[in-house]
């Protein structure tokens, strides 16, 4: 097979989330564990730090490695789900694993697919863990897929565990309160390893407290530790002024990534960057400052309130849950703009109808949809947000409502593409 081969058997041979929801989900880790004890475990032959979260865990697992990375270390950096290229799921040093690779790791787990019948998911975890393994990396930053205790990345034991936040997403399988969904994230809490809370709730926080203190886990709270001194956002760019609340000094960062809701994330890195150094990685204030300031270029992050285009601004983020969009909501009372122009598609598990509740009915709608099977059509989601007085047209696809929004828009206005990763994605840049 080449490439193109390659990634279509991969599509159309496992069950993928993205395309089936819930039902292409494993419940346990017999499959993964299958998967890499026929491959000599390489889980096991390299460093990792361990991310999960509601929202965030993405831009954190990309800052965290573009600051290994920065400080000289080899680093990986498994994510998902990608935007454009399968590829962007599985890094090192930011550059993506190589095609060729792809097809061979694909090949040698033909036959433990037809043994085992893994998932979409499965496969793309074992072939990072294989890729890291081979290539000899000093540290692995890892993303989880979903949830925390059954996801198939849970069988590292990392020199760190962090969890961004916890907040409504994935109900149907996480449980529907937050002290059950926290419970789950919680599960990739391992003994003796020390885990970073990040945002803190009230509901939440005795979850973690708990599960830490039974396997003997330091806990580190970000909000407590990390003091947001003052910010200021202005030109797409983030000033940050953070102080650790044990030191006397304030560090003053720009981020490339300038969503208001990095500043949440930014003090989970700092935290996690703390207990990193303490336990021996060297990365220095400087090294810190430049990589946070270039992630985007040294990771290729992409869709966290990204600025494409202007006159009138083009800005594509991959908000797509109600605390993700209470972010959104608050990012633009940050920006000035004439009229809001919101292109908006979303999938039909999500809880559509409280995100439509939050939204402004001042906005222009162009409703719209991405090319898979769990995709809400657009003509549906369009009828759904009438009953929040939110009015527009349905577009069958992306780049046809962000054509019409650009039509209408005046150069003072902003364009904001959101509601789905996988709309995101499809955006022609």
């Amino acid at each position: 097979m080449n490439y193109a081969e390659t990634i279509n058997f991969l599509y159309s041979r496992l069950p993928m989330f993205s395309k089936q929801g819930a039902d292409a989900l494993k419940k346990d880790l017999h499959n993964i564990r299958a998967l890499e004890q026929a491959n000599g475990n390489p889980h096991t032959k390299f460093k990792s730090i361990h991310i999960a979260g509601t929202n965030g865990k993405g831009s954190t697992s990309h800052m965290l490695a573009a600051i290994l990375q920065k400080a000289g270390y080899k680093t990986g950096l498994y994510t998902s789900p990608h935007l454009k290229d399968f590829r962007e799921r599985i890094r090192i040093n930011g550059q993506m694993i190589p095609e060729q690779r792809v097809i061979e790791l694909t090949e040698a787990f033909i036959p433990l697919m037809n043994a085992i019948e893994p998932s979409f998911f499965e496969i793309t975890v074992a072939m990072a863990f294989q890729w890291f393994a081979e290539e000899q990396v000093d540290i692995a930053v890892i993303e989880t897929g979903l949830g925390g205790r059954l996801d198939s990345t849970n069988i590292i034991l990392p020199e760190l565990s962090v969890i961004t936040n916890i907040g409504w997403d994935h109900m149907h399988i996480l449980g529907n309160d937050l002290p059950t969904i926290a419970s789950e994230k919680a599960g990739i809490i391992k003994p003796g390893i020390a885990v970073v809370i990040g945002e803190v709730l009230q509901e939440t926080k005795p979850v973690f407290e708990r599960v830490a203190s039974s396997l003997g886990s330091p806990i580190h709270f970000a909000e407590e530790e990390q003091e947001l001194v003052e910010w200021n956002f202005s030109n797409h760019r983030l000033q940050v002024t953070v102080r650790n609340r044990h030191a006397q000094d304030a560090l003053h960062l720009e981020l490339d990534l300038p969503g208001y809701y990095q500043l949440k994330n930014i003090r989970t890195v700092l935290q996690a960057v703390e207990l990193l150094k303490q336990a021996g990685w060297k990365i220095s204030p400087v090294v810190l400052k430049e990589a946070v300031a270039n992630v985007k270029h040294l990771t290729g992050l992409h869709g966290r309130w990204e600025l494409i285009g202007q006159s009138p601004d083009l800005v594509l983020d991959v908000a797509h849950n109600e605390d993700g969009i209470r972010s959104i909501l608050k990012q633009l009372e940050l920006c000035n703009f004439r009229q809001l122009h919101l292109v908006m598609g979303m999938v039909k598990d999500k809880d559509v109808c409280k995100v439509l509740s939050l939204l402004p009915a001042s906005a222009s709608y162009y409703f719209t949809q991405a090319q898979i099977p769990r995709a809400m059509p657009a003509e549906e989601l369009s009828g759904k947000a009438e009953e929040f007085q939110l009015i527009g047209k349905a577009y069958p696809n992306v780049n046809l409502a962000i054509a019409a929004a650009t039509a209408a828009a005046d150069k003072r206005d902003l364009i904001l593409v959101c509601g789905s990763v996988f709309v995101v994605g499809e955006v022609t840049r």
